[in-house]
Parts: C-alpha cells; structure tokens; sequence
C-alpha cells in the first residue's frame, strides 16, 4: 500500500510542468497520500538534494506559472557508477513508495529502465516541446511554445513590412519538426523547413525570388534548429555532448539567412528565438492537460500500473506503456502533412 509518491522534472523547462505537479500533488492528497518534490530531475535523487515536501498550500498557484518550482536537469545516472542504485538507494532514504516522472524522451527514457531493470515503481508524464514522444497525441509545453513563436512572428512582421525585409526564424525542434510546422502555420509563415526533410537551397532562393516578383516584398520563414540543406550537416554551436549524447544545435537560421541574403540579393536576417520558446505562463490547454495528466498518473500509481505513461490518444486522457513511448521518436509524417517542394504544410489532407 502506497503512503508516500514523489514527482520530479527532468529536461528542458517548459509552461505545463508546473500544473502537472500541482494536479499530482492535489489529486494524492486527496487519496491520503504524502508527496515529496524532486530537486533538479534525477540529480535529485543522486546528489542527495534536499526535496520539497509538497502540500495544498505549496501547490495553490503554481499553474498559472511557466518552469518548474522543482527545477530540473539533463541528468542519466546510467552515465553515472552506480547511478541506478543511487537512485534506489534515496527512494528507500526517503520512504518513496512510488514516483512521477516528467519529461519527454530522455527523462522517461531513464524512467523505462529503472522500471525495466531494476522494478522502479514509476509512471510517467509527457512533456515537450518538440512533440516528439510517441504513444501520445500531446506532450506538455507544445501548444504554449506554439502560441510563443506564434506572436513573435506577428511582431516580427511589422518591421518586415516596414523596411520590406525577410527574416528566417530559427524554432527548437531537434529531430522532430512539429513545432516549426504547427507554429508556420498559425503564424502564416511563407516556407517551413523541418529535420525530416532535408531542403534545398537553390529552391528556397527560387521560391523567394518568385515571391518578390509577384508582388510580396517580403518574405517568412520558419526553420527548425535541426532542419539541414540537402548533403549538409546540421548546424552546432558546440560539439560537447551532454549525458545523453545530444550535441548543442544552433545556426541553421543564421546560415540560411546569410545564403538567402547573397545568392537572392535581398535584405533578410535571422532571429533566433531559442530559449523564450520554452518561457512565460502556461497556456490554457497546457493547464487543462496538466490538470488531466496529474489525476491519471496518479491513479495508475495507486493501481499499481508502474511503467506506464499518461497519455492523451484519440481525444481520450488513458495510459501507454513507457517502452511504447521511448521506442521510436514521433516525427512529422511528411507525405502526409508535407509539401517538400514549397516546403510547407500540405494544402490537402484527404487525399
């Protein structure tokens, strides 16, 4: 019988995690149950960090808050000696029974292993802003990022009217272009470019070209930080690994703009929005699904359906499996939401 469940954060902060906690938190005491917070992800709980102990009174206004109260790291203790075992080790210290792990491929990535190999009582919450976890149809922070680029492109435009200027705007996504694609289209950019399929750049210049003389002075371009021109590589900041091999991404909006600018010969520059994406206060829906992803993770802990994952499919809040979840990343399907010659979201969607 459970008596005590722990939450943490790990990964990319993001609007949503903090409902998230707020919803596990309440939904638990409800049930009798205490609830301990997790400092800095699984750092937490190998560098013995003293943990929050959560309440209602702690928890009351969270949600309208973007982060998370309990912080966060890219933290593997399967890169660490022992690491696994240290984590046993404080779970036991602190009479966890069972935990909550938020976070998106890395993070329950670690959660599927210390269930797999070492019987770890935990379930897991999806959260990202790339939106690349598969087994759910939305992963938390994705809808409050989207609204995030959404608006910086409206502002971007009226200098880009003003002085007839093109700018290429550089979004996160690493593998996954569902942020660039989604945010494209609500902010009605002109060209998306996205990791999953590699572009052209003779094209690009065409289609900008075309543009101009058709009477549209400037143009709007929305490009993924791991979307790459044909027979490149991406483009890096750094090629320092953290511990779960990711190289730092950066530059591919830099790049383009510059190539735009001399082979198109108009006037276009960069913006990268980088970490603002990840800021501000939660969303609307990013509270909702908060709220609904907290109740879940919480029963099925109480149910005892360790190693699973919170999880909203076919417009239904339910549970997927954790080895499900982190088997493969959910990528944009570009045949069917893609068009790769005007290298933007796809005008047909019964065909």
């Amino acid at each position: 019988m459970l008596k005590t469940i722990a939450v943490l954060t790990g990964g990319g902060d993001c609007p949503g995690l903090n409902p998230a906690i707020k919803s596990v938190t309440q939904k638990a005491l409800s049930m009798g149950l205490k609830v301990i917070g997790i400092r800095s992800g699984w750092q937490g709980l190998i560098d013995d960090l003293n943990p929050l102990h959560l309440d209602a009174k702690s928890v009351h206004h969270i949600d309208r808050e973007g982060g998370t109260i309990l912080q966060s790291s890219r933290t593997n203790p399967f890169k660490m000696k022992d690491g696994p075992n240290a984590v046993i080790k404080r779970m036991h210290d602190l009479n966890i029974d069972a935990l909550v792990a938020i976070g998106g491929e890395d993070t329950l990535g670690v959660a599927h292993r210390l269930y797999c190999d070492f019987k770890v009582p935990v379930v897991g919450i999806p959260k990202t802003i790339d939106g690349d976890l598969s087994a759910t149809d939305y992963c938390l922070g994705f809808e409050s990022a989207v609204t995030v680029v959404t608006e910086s492109i409206d502002r971007l435009r009226s200098t880009a009217q003003s002085h007839e200027r093109s700018f290429v705007v550089e979004v996160m996504g690493r593998h996954a272009g569902h942020l660039a694609l989604k945010s494209g289209i609500s902010a009605g950019a002109d060209m998306i470019l996205i990791p999953e399929y590699p572009f052209d750049l003779d094209q690009v210049v065409k289609l900008i070209i075309a543009r101009k003389n058709n009477t549209h002075p400037y143009s709007m371009i929305v490009i993924a930080e791991g979307a790459r021109p044909a027979g490149s590589d991406i483009s890096v900041t750094s090629k320092t690994t953290d511990s779960f091999g990711h190289i730092r991404l950066g530059g591919a909006g830099f790049h383009l703009s510059e190539y735009i600018e001399n082979h198109a010969h108009i006037d276009c520059r960069p913006l990268i929005l980088g970490h603002l994406q990840r800021g501000g206060s939660p969303s609307a829906f990013d509270r909702r699904m908060g709220h609904h992803f907290g109740i879940v993770a919480c029963e099925a802990l109480v149910a005892g359906k360790f190693g699973t994952m919170a999880s909203l499919s076919e417009g239904r809040i339910t549970l997927k499996s954790l080895s499900e979840a982190v088997k493969e990343l959910h990528v944009v399907d570009t045949k069917k939401y893609y068009d790769t010659e005007l290298y933007q979201a796809k005008s047909s969607l019964l065909s």
